[in-house]
């Protein structure tokens, strides 16, 4: 299983769809908490990392061995970089020290902006959705509504939202962080978008993407 899958127990996320329909039950806004594994696959951190890696063992095993010959230390290096960038492929959390927080900051805002179109956020019947995306390798949260809820609530709001999930989830509650981060959004869309008496529940309550 992913982490994605495991970052919430089925009852916190139980909790988590009762908390978005809680949520809905007063604004016409539609509120979608997505867990993703993670937002990239980092593959030039698998590459610097095999690199700076191989070369270190290579050179640890060359003077083992004796050896101050540049063809042992090019065969062990290709040979180690080759198991490295397999060990990287399969072990992701390697990478982190050869990414940089900008990098991962880019990477989450492009995912969680692709994750908005595509689970179809911005089709809802009045543009009022909103994706709560929580990145789990990077441990990062983002917050994006659509344009008929940013024509009259100031983007910047949702960096509040932002900071009350985030410290949630450092604080080892990501179940709450969420439904605090859910009834937060509802509150902020009861006043300029109360629920209609036809409304609907256009979107899933929850959505987890798990590992690619």
């Amino acid at each position: 299983m992913s982490n994605a899958d495991t970052f919430l127990t089925k009852a916190e996320q139980d909790a988590l769809v009762k908390c978005v329909q809680e949520a809905e039950k007063s604004t016409s806004g539609e509120i979608v908490p997505v867990i993703a594994d993670m937002s990239y696959d980092y593959p030039r951190a698998g590459l610097i990392g095999s690199l700076v890696c191989g070369s270190l063992a290579a050179v640890a095993l060359t003077l083992a061995l004796g050896r101050e010959d540049m063809w042992v230390f090019l065969a062990l290096f290709l040979a180690l970089f080759l198991c490295f960038s397999r060990l990287f492929d399969a072990m992701p959390g390697l990478k982190k020290p050869f990414i940089s927080k900008r990098e991962m900051r880019d990477e989450v805002a492009e995912a969680a902006f692709t994750a908005f179109h595509a689970h179809g956020l911005h089709n809802t019947r009045d543009k009022t959705g909103i994706i709560i995306y929580v990145s789990v390798f990077e441990r990062s949260v983002q917050v994006l509504a659509d344009k008929g809820i940013n024509d009259l609530v100031n983007p910047l709001a949702w960096e509040e939202v932002v900071a009350l999930v985030t410290d949630g989830i450092r604080a080892g509650r990501p179940g709450e962080a969420l439904c605090a981060g859910v009834r937060r959004c509802g509150e902020m869309l009861v006043e300029r978008f109360p629920v209609k008496p036809d409304d609907t529940d256009e979107l899933p309550n929850l959505i987890i993407q798990g590992g690619k």
